[in-house]
């Protein structure tokens, strides 16, 4: 299992957080947590053949935000 935390500037507003949730529903295979206080999202992926670190962070460009991943990315994952 590989865990990351994503900052996202804008999150927050709540057409941002509808449309990020229809983005994260093609994936059944994360789990998401959002701290909308903080424009934060953290992952939990349970098999990481089945995404990449790419997909995931297309799902905030696909909404118009600019994703920043939070410390280092997970070793041997793209």
């Amino acid at each position: 299992m590989i865990e990351i935390e994503v900052y996202a500037p804008g999150l927050r507003a709540e057409s941002n957080l509808l449309e990020l949730r229809g983005q994260m529903d093609l994936f059944q295979q994360v789990n998401y947590k959002v701290d909308a206080n903080h424009d934060l999202v953290y992952f939990e992926v349970k098999d990481p053949q089945t995404i990449t670190m790419q997909q995931i962070m297309e799902c905030f460009t696909n909404i118009g935000l600019a994703p920043r991943l939070v410390g280092q990315a997970p070793e041997g994952w793209n």
